[in-house]
């Protein structure tokens, strides 16, 4: 029997909270499990297995009727904690008729789902993400299906050295694999910094500043388990004070990141870009957003060539090196997590 991948006691994301609605029923894979969410008259969100306890058909298929899904099959209605309401042609409602239910709650544009045991849930655990609806910040992200292991794309946020040869005509440089990082840990979080000190911008560094010359660059990557990556990056020009804290000359994004496992070999990578400059710039969240999906896609195409061969060759070891420092850390989180479950 194969171990599991991902730890159960714990928020992850299954979309965004415009995605929910009050009128259709949205069916979302997370952990193997396979779930349907919809939204209450009062805004709340109902999430439960999606597959009917009379004949398994997939509630996602049906409707929603006063706050309650109802299976499209035979008409049996089931509440957001997964009770069942209503049976038709019966007047008693069979003993032990039930769905299984799912902690859920909203917080910073996300709708975030607890897979286990939900006597554990607990809200202070949500990862930290308050850039995304905060007064001072701006922009706006996308979600990208994945073939791969969502610790795949973990490694990947945190060790940027890749910036240098995937994103080469973007935001990567030689000054990015020539720089050494730091990493540091305390038990639960992983921090992962560079920082570049003179150097050319890259082209979408250049276009985001507007100056010319050598610039400064800072690449701040903080982990929280089980899956959530914030990036703290940005460039100023060189000598103003930004590596030791003075940004105010410079250009400063947040890179929001948490990927989800659907399943042990594909994820729902939910991101967002946001910025504390040019805040009513509509066309600039735009062109920020298509921009960094296309970087997100050339990440996307080494990933899931990587699972593949990773498929292909299980009995092969991944071996690290000083840049996988972070993500070594990481995975150590999250295999912590899984053996407390076990």
């Amino acid at each position: 029997m194969s171990q599991p991948t991902f730890p159960l006691n714990a928020w992850y994301v299954v979309a965004w909270s415009h995605e929910v609605g009050k009128k259709s029923i949205l069916a979302r894979t997370l952990c193997g499990k396979r779930l349907a969410l919809w939204r209450r008259s009062d805004n709340s969100i109902g999430a439960v297995e999606d597959a009917c306890w009379h004949r398994l058909a997939p509630l996602s298929l049906g409707w929603i009727e006063n706050d309650d899904v109802v299976c499209k099959y035979h008409g049996i209605r089931f509440n957001g904690q997964g009770a069942c309401t209503h049976m038709p042609s019966q007047d008693t409602i069979s003993p032990g008729a039930c769905v299984r239910g799912f902690p859920v709650l909203e917080r910073h544009r996300f709708v975030w789902i607890w897979p286990g045991d939900p006597a554990k849930a607990d809200a202070s655990l949500v990862p930290d993400m308050h850039w995304n609806d905060h007064p001072e910040w701006t922009g706006d992200g996308k979600t990208m299906f994945a073939r791969g292991d969502y610790r795949l794309f973990i490694d990947n946020l945190m060790d940027l050295t890749h910036e240098t040869f995937v994103h080469a005509t973007s935001i990567g440089n030689t000054a990015v694999a020539e720089t050494p990082m730091e990493t540091k840990h305390d038990g639960r979080t992983v921090t992962v910094q560079r920082f570049m000190k003179d150097i050319d911008a890259p082209p979408f560094w250049r276009a985001q500043l507007g100056k010319p010359g050598n610039v400064d660059r800072w690449q701040i990557i903080k982990f929280e388990p089980p899956c959530t990556i914030v990036l703290d990056v940005g460039v100023a020009p060189t000598g103003t004070g930004a590596l030791e804290g003075d940004r105010s000359q410079g250009v400063n994004l947040r890179v929001l990141n948490t990927i989800s496992p659907e399943t042990a070999t594909s994820s729902m990578y939910f991101w967002s870009l946001v910025r504390n400059y040019k805040l009513n710039d509509v066309t600039l969240t735009t062109l920020q957003r298509e921009t960094n999906a296309a970087i997100f896609v050339e990440d996307q195409i080494v990933i899931e060539a990587q699972q593949q061969r990773i498929s292909e060759l299980p009995d092969m070891p991944l071996r690290t090196l000083n840049i996988d420092a972070g993500s070594f850390r990481a995975r150590k989180i999250i295999e912590r997590m899984i053996a407390e479950e076990s």
